[in-house]
């Protein structure tokens, strides 16, 4: 069984362990749980930021809809 994602639907497990192994070799094993952790820490940012544009897209709807029945 065959696992595609839909951004890796053309590459088998051999691509993949070759990939690793290449940023295994790059980066140092040393680095990737850092490089691993700053990946984390933006896009749990990034996941806030959408929500506080949300919450302020909601909040600018309910001040509008107030205005309007005055």
């Amino acid at each position: 069984m065959k696992a595609t994602f839909l951004f890796l639907s053309g590459v088998g497990f051999q691509e993949i362990l070759l990939i690793g192994l290449f940023i295994l070799v790059f980066f140092g094993a040393k680095k990737i749980p850092e490089f691993m952790k700053g990946l984390g820490k933006g896009v749990r940012e990034f996941k806030d930021s959408v929500k506080d544009v949300k919450k302020d897209l909601e909040d600018a709807g309910d001040s509008a809809k107030l205005d309007d029945g005055k």
